[in-house]
């Protein structure tokens, strides 16, 4: 007998949780003397980052970026696969587990933008801005989403019900699905990414990164503010290039 059919839930937000972070200034500074006092750097394993502020924004100036590479954060990111899709163009110093469709039911969970959400694309590509669009607009776009995304779940359940395999069944569901993931990252590889997908008038090269994946970014660049401070500042300092 088919099961009863799940209420599809609707949201707009997006998680990225620091679970480990393994991380701080001083990394970076024993990492760098290796270079210059070979096993005598490890006197400085517990050196104090603040008296080294200048070490860090020479590397992080002339981009010697090897000494940002030497600690470690895991994030769970929840998000729509979208935006995942988007995530993983970064291959560089980035490890990723995502929840798979193939081994678990996906829960009827799908991302439909709020008012906040630019909706008009106004330019050519590559020159564009967003524009806020009407409230009509906005309307359609949260009828139209829900409409869709609950026929697709219809389906994908049905197909369930049935025993189709989840991995078919999966065909049918939008890529407005929310999923999960852990993101391993190190400092280096992190600024890259923040350098991208974060919106920013300190930035020497700027960017253009889709709001969905910058409410990501700008989550996590926090968390790693707060982990290493100095390194940060240097990174907003050095126009947000990462070394």
């Amino acid at each position: 007998m088919p099961s009863e059919i799940e209420t599809p839930q609707f949201r707009s937000d997006v998680r990225a949780e620091l679970i480990r972070g393994q991380a701080q200034d001083s990394d970076v500074i024993w990492a760098a003397r290796v270079s210059t006092s070979g096993e005598k750097s490890l006197d400085a394993l517990d050196a104090d980052a603040a008296r080294s502020e200048g070490l860090i924004r020479y590397l992080m100036r002339d981009r010697h970026g090897t000494p940002f590479e030497h600690n470690s954060m895991t994030f769970y990111v929840q998000a729509p696969i979208f935006v995942f899709r988007e995530f993983q163009r970064h291959r560089i110093g980035w490890s990723y587990n995502e929840e798979s469709g193939r081994y678990r039911e996906l829960a009827p969970v799908f991302y439909v933008p709020d008012e906040s959400r630019p909706l008009v694309q106004v330019g050519k590509t590559g020159h564009y801005i967003f524009e806020p669009g009407t409230v009509e607009q906005h309307e359609v776009v949260a009828r139209a989403t829900r409409r869709a995304v609950s026929a697709a779940y219809e389906a994908y359940r049905e197909m369930l019900d049935v025993g189709i395999a989840r991995e078919v069944a999966r065909g049918v569901l939008p890529v407005a699905t929310y999923s999960s993931m852990y993101a391993t990252c190190n400092a280096r590889s992190l600024m890259s990414f923040l350098s991208l997908r974060v919106q920013s008038a300190d930035a020497r090269f700027p960017s253009s990164p889709q709001r969905e994946i910058q409410l990501v970014a700008e989550q996590m660049e926090a968390q790693f503010a707060r982990l290493m401070p100095i390194t940060h500042k240097a990174f907003i300092d050095a126009g947000r290039v990462a070394p």
